[in-house]
């Protein structure tokens, strides 16, 4: 635990509906109090700062205080001079809010453990490195020598790779590692797996850190779904494994042919059977479906398979300790907190409903594959998907989705009422 003189301030954050990191920064004796208040109406945002009066959001009730309550016990070094930073569950009436994306988490987390199981996450995501060129705009950082699995200056000639690393040390995050990926100037950053909430804080914490020490370097990491034209996107993949009061890994049986136990497989299924319902959720802007694409190693496909990436659901090799579930449909702009509680909900309702599982994927995913079924075409047929996913609101919570419904059934419209750069030069010169 660090002690009052490590820290001149406190900084609260949490995660919110649109994957911001609000919070607040508070002087270390005002932060004893372990709360700190924001206006509710918040969650009424869009990326375009207009509100939305959505379910849970009292909008039109006066727009009252949440809480944001932490236990500074957990307070950890930040990445800003003599700042403590800490991640805070949200309040409304003295009830958790009914749309804080960390409450669905611990709901999804509760409903392992009632089984005495505890789930387990290793988190990897990407993300595009830009800098400016002379006229002030954003370019991709400049990599020539670029290449996937590469490391050194070659592919990160300004040590980025390095400053990061560092920054993560000191902040004690649990790095697995760093790589550079297929396309440039993208790189992959993997979290070591932990208990899934303390694992999903770390990602959170970790990719504003991240991203804000580039920033002070004069350069911009964006988790943008797609960025680039003719580049892959960025994913948020979610490694689940599901530990036993003995230490075991339940995932695993050693008896089996294929080393999957029959619980592993109700996962599977489950994930399958409501993988249309969750899109929404881990997919959340309309440019997560320019990456979501026939062949792009993304997940578009609603199939698993064994060590193939083609697939939206993945088994690694790896057997014993190390076997796992790997969901490969997320997005750098999900919250990772819902996206996480939508995965583990998804495959916790595959040990309560038992639907059959699907035959793994045979085909290779970029000219065959042995299924029709695939993601939702664009975010508007994914929140329709999502609603009709009664089962899986549920157990989410029925107003979390009521409200995702509603501010990004604003942002798809506002999408579908705007006249894109591409359509006035394809058609302008000549309608």
């Amino acid at each position: 635990m660090n002690k009052a003189k490590d820290f001149n301030r406190v900084r609260v954050l949490f995660g919110d509906h649109l994957n911001l990191a609000r919070g607040k920064y508070l002087p270390f004796e005002a932060a004893r109090a372990g709360v700190s208040r924001h206006c509710v109406g918040l969650f009424a945002l869009g990326y375009d700062r207009d509100m939305t009066p959505a379910p849970g959001t009292r909008m039109l009730e006066g727009l009252p205080d949440l809480e944001a309550r932490y236990d500074l016990g957990t307070l950890r070094p930040g990445w800003e001079h003599e700042t403590g930073v800490v991640v805070a569950d949200l309040y409304l009436d003295d009830e958790p809010l009914s749309v804080c994306p960390r409450a669905a988490l611990r709901r999804a987390v509760e409903a392992w453990q009632a089984q005495d199981l505890e789930p387990q996450l290793g988190i990897e995501f990407e993300g595009y490195i830009f800098q400016r060129d002379e006229h002030g705009k954003w370019v991709p950082y400049d990599t020539p020598g670029a290449y996937v699995y590469g490391t050194g200056a070659s592919v990160d000639p300004a040590g980025l790779v390095d400053i990061v690393w560092q920054q993560s040390e000191a902040c004690g995050f649990p790095l697995e590692f760093i790589t550079s990926e297929y396309d440039w100037p993208q790189f992959e950053f993997t979290l070591r797996y932990d208990d899934a909430l303390k694992a999903v804080d770390d990602a959170f914490l970790f990719k504003i850190m991240a991203r804000e020490i580039l920033i002070k370097h004069g350069y911009l990491l964006t988790y943008m779904p797609k960025p680039l034209v003719g580049k892959g996107g960025n994913g948020l993949h979610f490694n689940l494994s599901l530990s036993t009061k003995d230490g075991g890994n339940a995932i695993n049986d050693p008896k089996a042919e294929d080393g999957l136990s029959e619980l592993a497989k109700q996962c599977i299924a489950g994930l399958m059977a409501h993988q249309e319902g969750m899109t929404a959720l881990v997919a959340p802007t309309v440019n997560s479906y320019r990456r979501l694409r026939p062949a792009s190693l993304a997940g578009y496909w609603i199939n698993w398979g064994y060590d193939h990436r083609g697939v939206a659901v993945r088994v690694p090799a790896e057997r014993g300790k190390g076997a796992r579930i790997e969901h490969r449909v997320a997005d750098g702009a999900a919250n990772p907190y819902i996206a996480a509680a939508a995965v583990l909900q998804s495959a916790h309702l595959g040990t309560i409903e038992k639907p059959a599982l699907q035959p793994a994927e045979t085909g290779d995913c970029l000219e065959n594959v042995d299924t029709d079924r695939h993601i939702p075409e664009n975010l508007g047929e994914a929140l329709a998907a999502m609603e009709n996913d009664k089962a899986l609101a549920e157990a989410l919570g029925g107003e979390i989705v009521a409200h995702f419904a509603v501010v990004k059934g604003a942002e798809w419209q506002r999408f579908l009422d705007h006249t894109t750069d591409w359509e006035m030069t394809e058609y302008l010169p000549f309608l």
